[in-house]
């Protein structure tokens, strides 16, 4: 294979040394007259295909860094470790993906370069082991995280149109390399079948559109009012969870509701608290050692209020906004501790914010006794009774005859044959479509849906009529007073015809331009044939 015009030998060198380890001018190689074989071609396209697969668990990372400080809990309930393993997730996939494209871009260019694609024994055994890292994180999703796949779903409709997009131009680029391989085969068979392929999925690419759907296709009259927000545990960005800096925090944060989880201690005080053990938000392992995996309840009200609930949140940096936080705030933290549920009332009703909460855990033998504990602490505060959201399921018609007020959050869908209507359902943001949210806000259910922190996710159920979202970020969707994108069907009309227009002539210009280079070649290859003929045969006389 020859260099075609403006691709010099040292380039040509250079790709091929990285691409095939091996210091080989392009000269060399041209004088060994290797080729491109069908083993070389093979290894060609699970390159390409492991880049693809990269790619694709590139994307659900990014997707699932809505939900990874839940799995960052899961592991500390675990193994009782504290790590950010987002980060350590991302680097590992920037590695992976930045290694395949790198090798990816070595191929093409050597293919128009015209010189072989000798990919080396090294390289290949990476690309085994890429696969395998990779086909296990998606077993492991699949496994321990399985709701992930539908978090996928829903990203579809926020990044549906672009991704179109972008899939289209990557498809338009890789018309080069193929139409350079293609003027350069003589295997007919090959040729046919890729060219066969490439056509079948830029059509399919082309009509893609008519299968997307995305809440975001609108026009602007028709957006619904931005979701309310609810602090989950408060501002857990800002300040330790289910503190009382928490929710003041939350209240600057614009919330109309302040989110939390309620534990009774053994001598009946209500408290506020997630975990079943004290192990992660406070320090238990420093003042009660040979208690510390007990469960929260076990523990009096006076020993709770000795241990100190803000340290950790600067110590393990839950968040990567802990950071930022101001000297003031650090000793704000500092002085947090685990707070009773009348203080986290009083301060519900002072700053007129409402008050959602579960009662954990629900399988206790007490729970009962812990129901009625929670109602006396809740009629005796003063707080307005339709400020309270009541979440747990357990006793609930005991807690509509004592407190009828109250406003009762079922966390499933409606029934058909409801016998009392559902007015608030509170879900994770993967168990309804947008479909539902739109039938639920017509007959005039309120929907909140948790737990929401990026703004992509909260654009989606911005544009799908979702009544609120519980949220860590705060602080960062108080700040959005739009939707990230919001189309017109008929500009995302006119986008797809330009895009798929453009792309055509793209890959139109790309098979004339190097048909006319192939044929130029032509020529000085015939000659040169002539000239090794001739002097091989003196050479033999």
């Amino acid at each position: 294979m020859t260099n075609p015009p403006g691709c010099c030998h040292p380039c040509a060198t250079c790709l091929l040394c990285l691409y095939s380890c091996q210091w080989i001018t392009a000269k060399k190689e041209k004088r060994k007259g290797l080729r491109t074989t069908k083993c070389d071609c093979s290894w060609f396209l699970f390159l390409f295909c492991v880049f693809l697969f990269t790619l694709v668990w590139l994307y659900f990372v990014i997707i699932i860094l809505n939900d990874f400080h839940n799995f960052n809990e899961f592991v500390f309930k675990q193994r009782k470790l504290w790590l950010d393993w987002s980060l350590v997730l991302l680097i590992a996939t920037a590695v992976l993906i930045t290694y395949s494209a790198v090798l990816l871009v070595l191929a093409l260019c050597l293919q128009l370069c015209g010189q072989p694609l000798k990919l080396h024994w090294l390289h290949k055994t990476l690309l085994i082991l890429t696969v395998l890292v990779v086909a296990a994180a998606f077993t492991g999703l699949g496994i321990k995280w399985a709701e992930e796949w539908r978090s996928a779903r829903v990203s579809l409709q926020a990044t549906g149109p672009f991704l179109h997009i972008g899939i289209v131009g990557g498809m338009t680029l890789l018309a080069w390399p193929l139409a350079s391989f293609i003027y350069h085969t003589r295997n007919t068979g090959i040729m046919v079948f890729l060219l066969l392929v490439y056509c079948v999925a830029m059509i399919a690419l082309y009509l893609a559109p008519l299968g997307i759907t995305s809440p975001c296709i609108m026009e602007e009259n028709q957006l619904p009012p931005k979701p309310a927000l609810i602090g989950h545990r408060g501002a857990p960005m800002l300040a330790p969870e289910n503190t009382l800096m928490s929710l003041h925090k939350a209240v600057n944060c614009d919330v109309q509701v302040f989110e939390t989880d309620v534990m009774v201690s053994a001598d009946g005080v209500p408290f506020l608290m997630h975990d079943e053990e004290l192990t992660r938000t406070t320090n238990v392992q420093a003042m009660f050692p040979k208690r510390a995996t007990l469960n929260s309840t076990a523990f009096n009200w006076t020993d709770l209020q000795k241990l100190d609930a803000g340290s950790w949140f600067l110590e393990r940096r839950p968040f990567p906004t802990v950071q930022s936080l101001s000297d003031d705030d650090r000793d704000w933290v500092m002085k947090q501790k685990i707070p009773s549920l009348k203080q986290a009332l009083d301060a519900a009703k002072q700053n007129n914010i409402s008050i959602m909460f579960d009662l954990r855990p629900e399988n206790h033998s007490d729970y009962q006794s812990f129901v009625n504990a929670t109602l006396e602490v809740i009629l005796e505060s003063g707080i307005p009774l339709q400020q309270v959201l009541w979440l747990p399921d357990g006793f609930r018609e005991q807690v509509k005859q004592q407190a009828p007020g109250i406003q009762q959050v079922f966390g499933r869908k409606r029934l058909q044959n409801e016998k009392e209507p559902l007015l608030h359902v509170n879900l994770p943001y993967q168990d309804m479509s947008s479909e539902e949210i739109r039938q639920y806000r017509q007959d005039n259910i309120s929907v909140n849906l948790y737990v929401v922190n990026q703004p992509w996710l909260f654009s989606v159920l911005w544009c799908s009529g979702v009544s609120s979202v519980t949220t860590n970020a705060c602080q960062v969707l108080k700040e959005m007073k739009h939707p990230i994108w919001l189309l017109p069907s008929s500009t995302y009309l006119m986008i797809w015809i330009v895009v798929d227009c453009a792309s055509f002539l793209a890959i139109l210009w790309a098979f004339v331009l190097l048909k006319k280079c192939s044929q130029r070649r032509l020529p000085a290859e015939s000659e040169t044939d002539v000239l090794l003929t001739k002097i091989n045969s003196l050479m033999q006389e």
